[in-house]
C-alpha cells in the first residue's frame, strides 16, 4: 500500500511500532560498503539479533535519559539490537556491538550513531507499510537510509553516507531471517 498523504503523528508511530515488531528476530546481514571518492569497496557479513521492547523498558527509559527526555514523554517502543560483523574484503577483522533505538513522534532516538558513540536522533518517515526511511545528521555528515521488507523472511537496506553535501559512500544490505 503506497501513503498517499502525510499520516498522523499516531498512524505514523503505528507504523514504526509494527515495523520494529516484524523486525524481531535473528538475522544476517550481507553488507557492501562503496567509498565513492577511491572506488574501494568493503563486504561485511553479520549476524544480528534484534528484540522489541515495550513501552517502559528499562532501556527504553535508560534511552530516554540519555537524550534528556521529560518523564512524562516516555518512548512509545523501540528494539535493542546486537550484531557480530565479520569483515571478508579487504581485512579480516570482526566486530561486536549493540545499540538501542526507541520512537515518539516522527523522532527515533539511538544510544549511538553509526560513527559516534553519543546519542543522536533520526526523523523516519514511511514510503509504504514495508519501506521506513531514515534520514540522520551529526558530526558534519548525513545519513540517508531506507529499510525495505521482502515478505516476511527478506530486508533489503541503503545507506547514502554524505558530507558537505557530497555523497561519500554507500552501503547495501541484504538480511535474511534466520530465526
Amino acid at each position: 500500500m503506497q501513503l498517499s498523504t502525510m499520516p498522523t503523528t499516531q498512524a505514523l508511530e503505528a507504523l514504526a511500532t509494527d515495523f520494529f515488531r516484524q523486525s524481531e528476530g535473528q538475522w544476517q546481514s550481507q553488507r557492501r560498503y562503496y567509498t565513492l571518492k577511491n572506488d574501494d569497496t568493503q563486504e561485511v557479513v553479520s549476524d544480528i539479533e534484534i528484540h522489541f521492547l515495550e513501552a517502559g523498558h528499562p532501556a527504553l527509559v535508560e534511552l530516554a535519559g540519555r537524550h534528556e527526555l521529560p518523564a512524562d514523554q516516555p518512548l512509545l517502543c523501540g528494539v535493542e539490537l546486537t550484531w557480530e560483523s565479520n569483515y571478508v574484503s579487504p581485512s579480516r577483522k570482526q566486530s561486536t556491538g549493540s545499540t538501542k533505538f526507541g520512537i515518539r513522534g516522527n523522532i527515533l532516538y539511538r544510544d549511538r550513531g553509526f560513527a559516534t558513540p553519543k546519542p543522536v536522533i533520526a526523523t523516519y518517515q514511511f514510503r509504504d507499510e514495508q519501506t521506513m526511511r531514515l534520514h540522520t545528521e551529526y558530526g558534519g555528515s548525513s545519513f540517508d537510509e531506507e529499510l525495505k521488507f521482502i515478505g516476511a523472511n527478506y530486508r533489503t537496506r541503503q545507506t547514502i553516507i554524505s558530507r558537505a553535501g557530497e555523497e561519500i559512500m554507500v552501503g547495501q544490505y541484504l538480511e535474511k531471517r534466520v530465526g
